[in-house]
């Protein structure tokens, strides 16, 4: 079911905060060791395929990527051991893969929820905080994979006519956690769904 909205980017973090409180500020009993196996990233060549340039991966980066910061934060969540990888193409589309790893399988069940919730709400958020963007987010189901993911899009366009559009994915194995993002310029018509779930299939069968 869509949803149409307005809202302001600049602040949506903070909104996002607010709104989750501290649903996940237990304490973090038996956080992942650096000698545990890492969580394995996509590759280039399997995200959705784009139409004239091939994607490009960069390296795998220890913290939080601002890339996902529109939509997801570190706001009332535990300090947990958070990765990061960003794609890009020699256009304008980007991409980026969050894992974190937390202590226990309920913690990921948790935090793959809190940051669901934050996608879901991600359009109203925007219009509420910006009168001069408009937003709509859609959600396109669950994919049976691990312990669960889903994928979400969102569409955004400026009074200006600047309008970009995202797909977003939250999946869980165990107690990790990954977060796939997908951006260009455009609308919904735009959006390779098909090929962005089989990608978040990959993403979080791929991660053990």
């Amino acid at each position: 079911m869509s949803m149409r909205i307005r809202t302001s980017a600049c602040t949506a973090l903070t909104v996002a905060a607010l709104a989750v409180g501290t649903v996940l500020t237990a304490p973090v009993a038996g956080a992942a060791s650096k000698t545990t196996a890492a969580p394995k990233f996509l590759s280039a060549s399997q995200l959705p395929p784009h139409p004239s340039s091939s994607w490009t991966a960069g390296p795998v980066t220890e913290g939080f990527p601002e890339a996902l910061g529109l939509c997801v934060s570190t706001e009332g969540v535990l300090d947990y051991d958070y990765r990061h990888r960003e794609f890009r193409t020699d256009l304008d589309t980007n991409a980026v893969q969050l894992t974190v790893v937390t202590g226990t399988a309920a913690q990921a069940k948790a935090l793959a929820k809190h940051y669901d919730d934050l996608i879901r709400t991600c359009a109203d958020r925007i219009e509420k905080s910006s009168p001069d963007v408009r937003a709509e987010g859609r959600d396109y189901g669950r994919l049976p994979v691990e312990e669960g993911a889903r994928v979400r899009g969102l569409h955004t366009e400026t009074s200006g006519g600047a309008t970009d559009i995202a797909l977003l994915s939250v999946g869980q194995d165990d107690r990790t956690v990954t977060v796939v993002k997908w951006g260009q310029m455009g609308n919904f018509a735009n959006a390779p769904v098909t090929a962005f779930k089989k990608t978040t299939t990959t993403a979080v069968a791929k991660l053990y």
